[in-house]
């Protein structure tokens, strides 16, 4: 399923215009990111929790040719399904 997709099912699900379930969408993704971008934990219980993750600086190789290279530390954003979620899943 991609955006537009998405944003058909929406407006078709709640009963709203597509232009009202784009922008209830894309404020949603602005939301998270901002709050991912500040180091906040966001929770939606039943569905699952969106957080940052520190990585490590940690030595790599190219694949191309064998050679080793650093990797620095990053952030990265994660999702955690919550168990209402994983049971619709798996039913």
């Amino acid at each position: 399923m991609n955006k537009t997709e998405l944003v058909a099912a929406i407006a078709e699900q709640a009963e709203i215009s597509k232009k009202d379930a784009e922008a209830a969408l894309k404020a949603f993704v602005d939301v998270v990111s901002a709050a991912l971008k500040n180091g906040d934990k966001v929770q939606l219980v039943g569905f699952g929790t969106f957080e940052v993750s520190e990585r490590a600086a940690r030595e790599g190789r190219n694949p191309r040719t064998g050679e080793t290279m650093p990797i620095s530390a990053c952030k990265s954003p994660k999702f955690k399904p919550g168990k209402a979620l994983k049971d619709m899943v798996n039913e």
